[in-house]
């Protein structure tokens, strides 16, 4: 399983990058393998007002529908709409092309709560 270093981790299995007070999420390497082959992404509306661990979307495979929570608190800004027509980007590109979405947010204390690379590493035991 890949667990970039740069990335942090929620204990729900999204990872999630910082840049200029924007939180782009995806889910892990770990959750795509668990899900198997993707075949729907449920994404939030652009303008969503999302609380901290806040269902945000799903992602629906041939083995079953996952929710997919909030690593943090704020407000959608972009989603990644090539998802509706490419849901197995999740699969094949988790930590790229098959980002989620985008969150702007005012409080960096969600994401420093985060799990770091290691941490997360000792959750999957991988």
């Amino acid at each position: 399983m890949q667990i970039p270093s740069e990335l942090h981790y929620s204990r729900d299995h999204e990872w999630a990058s910082a840049s200029n007070g924007v939180v782009r999420v995806g889910i892990t390497d770990y959750a795509q393998d668990a899900l198997g082959d993707v075949v729907f992404v449920d994404l939030p509306k652009v303008g969503t007002v999302l609380a901290l661990s806040a269902t945000l979307g799903e992602v629906e495979s041939t083995k079953s529908v996952s929710e997919i929570y909030a690593p943090v608190a704020g407000t959608v800004v972009a989603i990644n709409e090539v998802l509706v027509a490419s849901p197995e980007l999740v699969n094949s590109d988790p930590y790229g092309a098959g980002w989620l979405c985008d969150i702007s947010t005012t409080d960096t204390a969600d994401f420093d709560a985060l799990l770091d690379a290691e941490a997360y590493h000792a959750l999957t035991n991988n």
